[in-house]
């Protein structure tokens, strides 16, 4: 994935704004945030990743209509001695992920007060998701057995109450599967899409890497690349 193939991408459209939007991933550890950034970023999926520490950055490119969206992603560590580092990495996010463990019903918990302190302490026009995760894990619930038995096989957060919750505190809400890609690239499609993006044009400096102890940097801006084989990258 070279950088002169995003290049010649981004040439083949001269008239395109390029936009950075800064994301910011949160979550309890092991729910899934750093799969499901690879899964975005490479199309790509690793069993027993290493737990991230303090945060990753990583980037990526997509278009929708006439703009290019320059995310700059921000996957934090979820371990709870890490949690003193976050603001460091919301501060003047324009979009967060919040994921949970849909197998783990603490895990929403979790997401839930990360919720809250970015709507307290974050960008007042931040734009939150919250991404369930792991939704492979899951197997229909039997039928005939027992009429009465609606849960899901190996779930434990419903999806109707997360999705409830999501609409009464203004969020995005998505199930997703990083390991079987469902559902990953909606997440950023739809932040792009509830972005002010004509309020944030990029004059403003580039978001630089702070301390951290993994830094993967990929621009896929390619015909043809992973994301999206019909051509042009991530098309959001």
């Amino acid at each position: 994935m070279s950088n002169s193939a995003a290049s010649d991408s981004s040439v083949s459209n001269p008239n395109a704004k390029t936009i950075q939007v800064k994301l910011v991933l949160l979550g309890e550890a092991a729910v899934g945030k750093s799969s499901l950034v690879l899964r975005f970023v490479n199309d790509e999926f690793q069993d027993n990743k290493e737990p991230t520490i303090g945060a990753a950055f990583l980037t990526q490119k997509c278009r929708l209509e006439d703009k290019i969206i320059k995310f700059e992603i921000w996957d934090t560590a979820g371990q709870e001695r890490f949690h003193s580092l976050a603001p460091m990495y919301y501060r003047n996010a324009q979009a967060a992920v919040v994921v949970y463990d849909v197998t783990k019903a603490a895990s929403l918990d979790k997401a839930k007060s990360w919720v809250k302190e970015l709507q307290r302490q974050a960008n007042p026009n931040i734009v939150i998701a919250l991404a369930g995760n792991k939704v492979d894990l899951v197997q229909p619930a039997g039928e005939g057995e027992d009429e009465s038995f609606e849960m899901e096989s190996g779930r434990q957060v419903p999806t109707e109450e997360a999705k409830a919750y999501s609409n009464e505190t203004g969020l995005l809400f998505f199930e997703t599967s990083a390991k079987k890609g469902d559902g990953v690239t909606n997440v950023f499609t739809e932040i792009a899409k509830k972005i002010p993006l004509e309020h944030i044009i990029s004059n403003r400096p580039s978001t630089r890497p702070g301390p951290h102890n993994q830094t993967r940097q990929i621009d896929l801006m390619q015909q043809g690349s992973p994301i999206n084989r019909d051509g042009g990258g991530c098309n959001c």
